[in-house]
């Protein structure tokens, strides 16, 4: 199971979303780790950034990638998939995908 799947399975478990639930029975750690994930994808989906520098775009997922590692959110299978798909989402950015 990929990283963005087991993230949207926690977020579904955690109460993230649509059902507040559950919201208060977060600690900060998790409730920082899914603001901070969330950050990631907002970042991975801003077609704007990624269709007008690519390079930029691509230094800012594995900035804010490296700094959740660092802050010891992720650990290294988790970050390592960010990583490859902050690249993977470049090497599309590049070819033009956004374009066609």
């Amino acid at each position: 199971m990929n990283l963005i799947r087991k993230l949207l399975l926690n977020r579904e478990m955690f109460g993230v979303g649509e059902m507040n639930a559950f919201k208060n029975q977060l600690t900060l750690e998790q409730e920082s780790r899914l603001k901070a994930l969330d950050a990631w994808h907002l970042a991975l989906e801003n077609r704007a950034l990624r269709m007008e520098c690519p390079d930029a775009y691509h230094e800012e997922l594995l900035r804010q990638s490296d700094e959740m590692h660092r802050l010891g959110m992720l650990n290294d299978t988790e970050w390592r998939d960010l990583r490859r798909g902050a690249d993977e989402a470049y090497l599309r950015a590049v070819a033009g995908e956004d374009y066609h």
